[in-house]
């Protein structure tokens, strides 16, 4: 039996929108996530984090991150590690964007 992979809606947010606080990306996730990547298409450094409490992931400015969790295990036996439903992703500024938007885009299956 061949799995199949289904894309999130992608998630995204200008860089009007990102200061030295914490602001969400787009809506929470709706299915558990097996690889998620993270686009920095701002001039500036950026911090990632999933739970407000610390800086998670930095992606260096017009870079990106790529996290590959669990694409490679059955779904139908294992979903131990995966992103769960609900997670918010959200970006602060390490130096400051002038232009562009950052975008997050999630894999479930």
């Amino acid at each position: 039996m061949a799995s199949r992979v289904f894309f999130e809606p992608i998630k995204t947010l200008g860089f009007g929108g990102i200061s030295g606080a914490y602001a969400s990306v787009g809506s929470v996730t709706e299915n558990p996530v097996r690889a998620f990547k993270i686009s920095n298409n701002t001039a500036g450094d950026l911090y990632f984090t999933t739970n407000l409490t610390q800086d998670e992931m930095f992606v260096a400015a017009g870079s990106f991150t790529l996290y590959d969790l669990q694409s490679n295990i059955n779904p139908q036996f294992d979903d131990k590690f995966v992103l769960a439903i609900g997670t918010q992703f959200s970006v602060k500024q390490v130096t400051a964007p002038v232009s562009g938007s950052v975008y997050v885009e999630c894999i479930y299956g």
